[in-house]
């Protein structure tokens, strides 16, 4: 896999961030001086010819980068999983009637009672990755675990009722 990012200087703009895919797209991040950016798609026949722009809020930027960062933190944890390794990552989507909605991770006791462990909690477009103890579920988390079959099934429960 071969991507591409080439750095374009804009005299009296700023700078243009390009990213180039594989198939010869290309997909600009423009950083004014001024803290002001903009995504641009860029016709495959002309690098210099912006097909379409698009200006972004610093809110629409972060949630922008947030959902980027959340589709590939997912990526990478289901590529670690399949039959060979034993190995399986699962997403739990803490309900309303958990008994852990409120409180610490920690007082679930995951690793402990199903050997599975957390590795990030999902709360909307943001990623807590590495979750420690103290930090607390919400409901409509959603939790990414890692383990084998049977303790992410035993996880599931537990997050659910409070039974394994």
């Amino acid at each position: 896999m071969s991507v591409r990012i080439e750095k374009v200087d804009l005299p009296g703009i700023g700078t243009r961030h390009d990213v180039v895919t594989e198939e010869g797209r290309r997909l600009g991040v423009i950083s004014h001086r001024n803290g002001e950016r903009e995504i641009a798609m860029f016709d495959p026949k002309d690098p210099d010819s912006c097909s379409d722009s698009m200006h972004l809020s610093d809110d629409e930027a972060g949630a922008l980068a947030d959902v980027l960062g959340t589709s590939l933190l997912l990526g990478q944890f289901a590529q670690l999983g399949d039959q060979s390794t034993g190995l399986f990552t699962e997403q739990i989507i803490l309900g309303a009637g958990s008994p852990f909605a409120g409180r610490p991770l920690g007082d679930t006791r995951a690793r402990t009672v199903t050997k599975s462990s957390i590795v990030a909690i999902l709360r909307g477009p943001t990623v807590h990755p590495s979750p420690g103890p103290e930090d607390m579920l919400q409901v409509g988390d959603i939790v990414v675990a890692v383990g084998t079959r049977e303790g992410l099934e035993k996880l599931s429960s537990v997050l659910a009722d409070g039974h394994g």
